[in-house]
């Protein structure tokens, strides 16, 4: 598969290394030409450095590994050559005091959409800090590392449950992208509980045998327990 990264920072290296050492070929693309040279030859194997635009033209999978706020001007301002490609954005709307910055708008990955109509938008690897993308592979407790993804078009979707697997990942359907705003939503509360708590976000969950109680229970009054 031919993947165009849009960044060089620690989210560009972290899962670039995965789709590289994978047989992918990878086009790291950044402002800053000397910053992709460096990291296109860190990676090694098939990765190259380009532009931005380059970049975006030579994938067919994107990878906008971006802070938000630059996300969504760097996709209009590429939206002509990400038209019909598939664009992942794993990007984290958080502020200070772990504040979700588009609370009551569009959500990050929304708002990519909405700047290249044409782009089938996926919002997958927001949850985990860089250095989680980096584990090679990320396994805990023997299990693989689920990865939500969300996203309308069944192609694209099946293109980035491919690249999760790659980067040695489990991914987990997480509905159409008008959820994905849900995955930055708990991606600000799971931060804050991480690093302003020094919580186990882990133990808030219950094993998948009690998520829905410990009897067993008719789906509608499952649905109605949740309300």
């Amino acid at each position: 598969m031919r993947i165009g990264v849009l960044g060089t920072g620690s989210m560009a290296d972290a899962l670039a290394t995965h789709w590289v050492r994978a047989g992918h070929d990878v086009a790291i693309g950044g402002r800053d030409v000397h910053k992709a040279e460096g990291l296109a030859r860190r990676l090694g194997g098939s990765a190259k450095p380009a532009g931005l635009r380059a970049a975006a033209e030579f994938g067919q999978v994107v990878l906008a590994a971006l802070p938000f706020g630059a996300g969504a001007s760097v996709a209009r301002e590429l939206r002509a050559v990400l038209d019909s490609k598939v664009l992942i954005d794993c990007s984290n709307p958080v502020g200070p005091g772990f504040r979700l910055l588009t609370q009551g708008g569009l959500s990050a990955a929304q708002q990519l959409a909405a700047a290249a109509p044409g782009t089938h938008v996926i919002k997958a690897f927001n949850l985990c800090h860089e250095d989680v993308w980096r584990m090679s592979p990320p396994i805990f407790d023997g299990r693989p590392l689920a990865v939500p993804v969300c996203g309308d078009d069944e192609t694209a979707l099946a293109l980035v449950h491919q690249l999760v697997r790659h980067a040695g990942c489990e991914p987990v359907a997480g509905g159409g992208l008008e959820r994905a705003g849900l995955l930055e939503a708990t991606a600000a509360v799971f931060i804050g509980l991480w690093v302003g708590e020094g919580a186990d976000v882990q133990a808030i969950a219950p094993p998948l045998a009690y998520a829905t109680g410990p009897r067993h229970e008719e789906p509608e009054d499952v649905e109605k327990s949740f309300c």
